[in-house]
């Protein structure tokens, strides 16, 4: 924040009649342990009266009128033992809470604020116990079950898109944070004759919150779509897309690391450009291809990227979506769990946490409609005549694997049983079967070698994935084979 902005916050913070549940005065108290519990209180406090920051303000007395009389507190340059304040708080606060710390004069005597944002995902301990304010107090949340499960309830409520990145800025700082002629050009827009129309769009699109006089609130849905810098909002900077090109096929040697810091919607195109030049080219593989063609088909890519940016889980602290380039495959992560089966990612309509997030993506055309996504990656990597990707889960990400083209001679029996699975997706999907000479086709089996498709059918069928359209058609001719939801 600028000098004009704290003064401003600071004359809003002392016009209260009296210290809040999101609001603490101190004069010279820096116990470090207290500072601390404050911090765990008003970030669960915050989160629970749905404020978008809460504020210890040191240099302020608690009596009426609450006079500013000055402190000798300076956060910057305390310590606990060899270790900066600041970061041993940040250590000892799970999940981490994110607070600002500033220091400024107010009527000539020295003031600090710490704004403190509210939680999201889950109550905020310090060390072993999780603190909330009753009153103008602060007490253990343990102690009062009722607050407890409010607490826990907000955390279902409110969508990640409507909480706020950064609040209480004026209209030429979003015009600075917001790429806003992107913005327009990415929903085919005009862009407004001026800033009143400007503003007002970017309030109609929820990328900003219009407050009195002049001030507005940027929220998670603005920031992180449609950011200059997501490095100006310290909450979603970790949030950036990482892209990291390894020199063979293991992270042993990375040859270059790019760190996107546009927000999404306005550094798609570039990020998918970035990949696209670092990959390298093909020789012709099948017929439908000519002889120079990227290893691996844009549409896949875009999608893939689109989907771990989409699906994240941003409650998730320290981590963010990232694109790995080896020699052999590309791997695309994102943090969260997904809320479907990766088996049924071809077929069911996606779910997604951040469904305002989604929604836009689609609206800009960023990504496919819902629910074919996934059929065009798996469409375009048959015809490229690739590997099937791979989709797995770990305990905090989600995980979509790219593989090089290799020879189905090369190939081993999970790749081709998930091979076989995926095209039986599609062809159910396509309102298709999947047939012995389907499956010669995606793997490019010459007639005379039809025994090949045979085998690979009959591991599929023995791990459970597919099964007959007609069990009572003898016929091994003619089978037809759907998989094991249809």
């Amino acid at each position: 924040m600028i000098d004009d902005e704290l003064q401003s916050l600071l004359k809003t913070l002392t016009a209260l009649p009296h210290e809040t549940e999101w609001a603490e005065f101190k004069h010279n108290n820096t116990n470090p342990d207290d500072i601390g519990e404050y911090l765990s209180a008003l970030a669960n406090s915050a989160a629970l009266h749905r404020k978008e920051s809460a504020y210890i303000v040191w240099g302020v007395s608690n009596d009426p009128g609450h006079p500013i009389v000055g402190t000798t507190f300076k956060p910057h340059a305390e310590k606990v033992g060899n270790e900066e304040l600041e970061n041993w708080l940040s250590v000892h606060l799970a999940p981490r809470v994110n607070f600002q710390i500033h220091e400024f004069f107010a009527e000539g005597k020295p003031v600090v604020i710490f704004c403190v944002q509210p939680t999201t995902s889950s109550p905020v301990r310090f060390k072993e116990a999780e603190f909330i304010r009753v009153g103008s107090y602060k007490k253990k949340l343990k102690d009062y079950p009722e607050k407890e499960k409010a607490l826990w309830a907000t955390f279902s409520q409110l969508p990640f898109e409507k909480a706020i990145a950064m609040p209480n800025v004026d209209s030429d700082q979003i015009l600075n944070l917001i790429d806003y002629p992107a913005f327009f050009q990415l929903l085919k827009q005009s862009l407004p004759e001026n800033r009143s129309g400007i503003l007002e769009r970017l309030v109609q699109e929820k990328v900003v919150v219009r407050k009195a006089a002049n001030r507005f609130d940027v929220t998670n849905l603005g920031a992180i779509l449609f950011a200059r810098r997501l490095g100006a909002f310290d909450r979603l900077s970790r949030k950036s897309l990482r892209i990291i090109i390894y020199r063979g096929a293991n992270r042993v040697e990375t040859v270059r690391e790019q760190t996107g810091d546009r927000g999404y919607a306005v550094g798609f195109e570039g990020a998918i450009r970035y990949i696209n030049d670092r990959l390298p080219q093909n020789e012709q593989i099948g017929q439908a291809l000519r002889r120079e063609v990227r290893m691996y088909p844009e549409i896949a890519i875009r999608e893939l990227v689109a989907n771990a940016l989409i699906h994240q889980d941003f409650s998730a602290t320290g981590t963010g979506p990232m694109v790995e380039i080896f020699s052999d495959r590309i791997e695309i992560a994102n943090p969260g769990t997904p809320l479907i089966d990766t088996l049924r990612f071809i077929d069911e309509p996606p779910q997604s946490r951040n469904e305002a997030v989604a929604a836009s993506m689609r609206r800009m055309n960023i990504c496919e409609e819902r629910g074919s996504g996934v059929d065009k990656v798996i469409f375009n990597v048959e015809l490229f005549q690739l590997p099937a990707p791979k989709f797995t889960v770990t305990q905090d990400h989600t995980q979509a694997v790219l593989f090089a083209y290799k020879k189905l001679s090369k190939m081993d029996k999970d790749d081709r049983i998930r091979a076989c699975y995926q095209h039986a997706c599609l062809c159910c999907v396509s309102n298709d079967r999947m047939t012995n000479a389907s499956l010669r086709k995606r793997f490019s089996i010459k007639d005379e070698n039809y025994s090949i498709a045979s085998r690979i059918i009959a591991e599929t069928l023995e791990s459970k994935l597919i099964k007959p359209f007609d069990p009572k058609n003898l016929s091994r001719k003619h089978i037809k084979y759907v998989p094991f939801w249809a």
